[in-house]
C-alpha cells in the first residue's frame, strides 16, 4: 500500500495543539507557574484560561481521522469479529506509549513527593488505579488521574469504539450522518455543559462528531453522502450560532471552525515553498511525535517542580528563572517524545490482531 502523503493543516494543528496543551499545564501547576506569572501575567493567565481549548482541536481532528480510517470499510461486508478487531487494534495502537508514559510519570511523582507538597502531585498510586488506567476506565470508576493527559486517551478510545459501531451499523451512511448530528447537538448544547458526563463519550462527541462530518462532507466518494454531511455541518453551525445568542460557549465555536477548516483544507498537502524548508520538516517531524509529547510532558513538569523546590530556587521568587524552567520542560518533553516515538510507538504500531 502506498504511504499517504503528509497533510499540512492536520500536521500543523497537531503540533500547535500539543504545544498549547503543554503550555496550559505549565501555567496551571505548582510554584513555577505562580512565579512565571510575575513576569508574564497576561500570557500566563491566557494560557491558564484558554490553553485547555486545544482539546477541542484534538477532538475534531480525531473525529476527522477516525472517519477517514473507518470509511475504508464502507463497501465491505462487515462482521462482529471485524468490528471487535478494529476496536482492539485501536486500543493496541494507543496502549504502548501510553503505558510507558504512565510508568515514567509514576516514577517522577514518587520522586516529587519527597519535596513538593502540592495537590497536583497527588497521592501514591495504587495497583487498582494503575490497572484502571491501563484499561481506560479510571474516569468511569472515579479514580484520580495519574497524568494530566490520561483522561483524553480513555475518551479517545471510547469515541472511536462508538464511531466504529455506528459505521458498521449504518453502512449506507445517511442514517449515520443524522444520528451523529443528533448526538453532536445534544452533546454541544446539554451533555458538554455538565461535569457529570466528563468520563463518558457523550460529553465530547459534539466536537468529535463535527470532525466526522467534516471528513464525510469533503472527502467521501459518494456525492450524496458529501451533500448530506455538508448540510448537517452547516445546520450544526447555525444551531451553535443561535445558542450563542443566549450564552457564548467558545469551545463549541472553536470546534465548528476547526471542522470548517478541515472541510476546506483537510486534504491539502504541504505547500511547495515550505515542504523542503526547515519549518516544513519541523512540522512534519513534530506531528509524528505529538501524541508522545502529549503523554510524556506531565512527568517533566513534576521533575521541574521537584528541582525548583529541592534546590531552593523557589526562594528567589524569580519569574525569569521560572520561565526558563518552563522552556526546559518543553525542550525535554520534545526530546523524550522523540525517543518514545522511535523506540515504543513505531514498533508497537506493528501489533495488530
Amino acid at each position: 500500500m502506498k504511504k499517504a502523503a503528509p497533510l499540512f493543516l492536520i500536521d500543523s494543528l497537531k503540533v500547535f495543539a500539543a504545544l498549547l496543551i503543554i503550555l496550559h499545564h505549565l501555567s496551571s501547576y505548582g510554584q513555577i507557574a505562580e512565579d512565571a506569572r510575575r513576569v508574564l501575567p497576561d500570557l500566563m493567565t491566557w494560557l491558564f484560561e484558554y490553553g485547555r481549548y486545544a482539546v477541542q482541536i484534538f477532538l475534531v481532528m480525531a473525529g476527522y481521522l477516525a472517519a477517514q480510517s473507518l470509511s475504508r470499510y464502507a463497501n465491505i461486508q462487515f462482521s462482529a469479529n471485524g468490528l471487535l478487531r478494529l476496536i482492539l487494534n485501536r486500543y493496541l495502537r494507543l496502549f504502548a506509549p501510553y503505558a510507558a508514559a504512565l510508568i515514567f510519570t509514576i516514577a517522577c511523582a514518587y520522586i516529587a513527593r519527597f519535596w513538593v507538597n502540592d495537590e497536583f502531585v497527588g497521592q501514591s498510586e495504587t495497583l487498582a488505579q494503575f490497572l484502571a488506567h491501563l484499561f481506560f476506565i479510571q474516569g468511569i470508576l472515579g479514580l484520580d488521574s495519574i497524568s494530566a493527559g490520561a483522561w483524553y486517551i480513555a475518551i479517545d478510545w471510547q469515541l472511536y469504539s462508538v464511531l466504529a459501531i455506528l459505521f458498521v451499523s449504518f453502512p449506507r451512511y445517511q442514517a449515520l450522518i443524522w444520528l451523529i448530528s443528533v448526538l453532536a447537538v445534544s452533546s454541544l448544547l446539554f451533555f458538554n455543559r455538565s461535569g457529570d458526563y466528563e468520563a463518558y463519550f457523550i460529553y465530547f462527541i459534539g466536537s468529535y462528531g463535527l470532525g466526522v462530518l467534516a471528513y464525510l462532507a469533503s472527502r467521501f466518494e459518494d456525492p450524496r453522502i458529501k451533500r448530506l454531511a455538508k448540510v448537517a455541518l452547516i445546520l450544526i453551525g447555525l444551531i451553535i450560532a443561535a445558542a450563542s445568542i443566549q450564552q457564548v460557549w467558545l469551545r463549541n465555536i472553536l470546534a465548528w471552525f476547526v471542522a470548517l477548516a478541515l472541510y476546506l483544507w483537510g486534504d491539502a498537502q504541504y505547500p511547495k515553498e515550505i515542504v523542503q524548508k526547515s519549518i516544513g520538516k519541523a512540522i512534519a517531524w513534530g506531528s509524528q511525535r505529538s501524541y508522545c509529547a502529549f503523554l510524556i510532558h506531565f512527568a517533566f513538569i513534576l521533575l521541574a517542580s521537584t528541582l525548583y523546590i529541592a534546590s531552593g530556587l523557589y526562594a528567589h521568587e524569580s519569574g525569569a528563572l521560572a520561565i526558563a524552567l518552563m522552556l526546559v520542560v518543553v525542550i525535554t518533553s520534545v526530546i523524550a517524545a522523540n525517543y518514545v516515538y522511535r523506540w515504543i510507538e513505531v514498533p508497537a504500531n506493528k501489533l495488530k490482531i
